[in-house]
């Protein structure tokens, strides 16, 4: 999942990136509202931490425009305004949470996750025949057998488990699961798969990671799975 955060304060924005990032979400960071909207029009984020005294525009105007739009994320204030007027305002104008700085960052993940499960239309639990992708717990069995999987191979299973079925290409899987543009040149893509098929795939008779030629990389599961196994590479 990825979040975008709206704080001019670097400091800040750097503590809350990092933490993020360590419980396995993708994170963007804008310094004023101007930039925060300009990646809001690039790109669909699914949940928006924002702050409201911002060095262009109140937060409050940035929170009007998110909520113009035809679809717009999860929006949680992160603001030392602490004035109940504040809060109110803030979740009269849309707003979905309100936390106060300073704060802990264990409070701030706790209210990010349920504003993540109460936004998210999708399944938190994931199931690819016999394969079983727990996102909230980010763990992973296949057979009942718990498989240990690294914070960006877990990305790229949980992305693929999400669109199982349809053939993911290349780019789509690099711009989803890090944050930069896919160049034509890396094979990062190609190096985890083969790390996720090393775990996912080599233990069991029947293989759920396809290869789909000259486009990417397909997850499907059951009797189809069983009669290309022997396609995957």
């Amino acid at each position: 999942m990825r979040i975008l955060v709206i704080e001019d304060e670097e400091r800040i924005a750097d503590f809350i990136q990092r933490g993020l990032e360590g419980a396995g979400y993708l994170v963007d960071t804008a310094g004023d509202g101007q930039t925060g909207l300009l990646k809001m029009h690039n790109l669909d984020y699914d949940l928006l931490i924002l702050d409201l005294m911002l060095p262009d525009m109140d937060g409050l105007t940035v929170l009007e425009k998110t909520r113009n739009r035809k679809v717009s994320p999860p929006v949680l204030i992160l603001s030392a305004r602490s004035e109940v007027e504040d809060r109110v305002r803030g979740l009269e104008l849309g707003a979905d949470d309100y936390l106060v700085k300073p704060f802990a960052f264990e409070e701030l993940l706790a209210r990010v996750k349920a504003l993540l499960r109460r936004g998210q239309p999708v399944p938190d639990r994931l199931v690819a025949g016999d394969l079983v992708v727990d996102c909230l717990r980010r763990k992973v069995t296949r057979a009942g057998k718990p498989i240990d999987l690294a914070p960006k191979e877990f990305s790229i299973l949980e992305y693929l488990a999400r669109h199982k079925g349809k053939p993911l290409t290349r780019t789509m899987i690099v711009e989803h699961v890090w944050d930069m543009e896919y160049d034509g040149l890396t094979n990062i893509v190609d190096v985890y798969i083969r790390h996720l098929r090393a775990k996912i795939d080599d233990p069991f008779p029947v293989k759920i990671i396809r290869t789909v030629r000259g486009t990417g990389y397909m997850l499907e599961a059951g009797e189809t799975a069983g009669q290309q196994a022997g396609g995957s590479e």
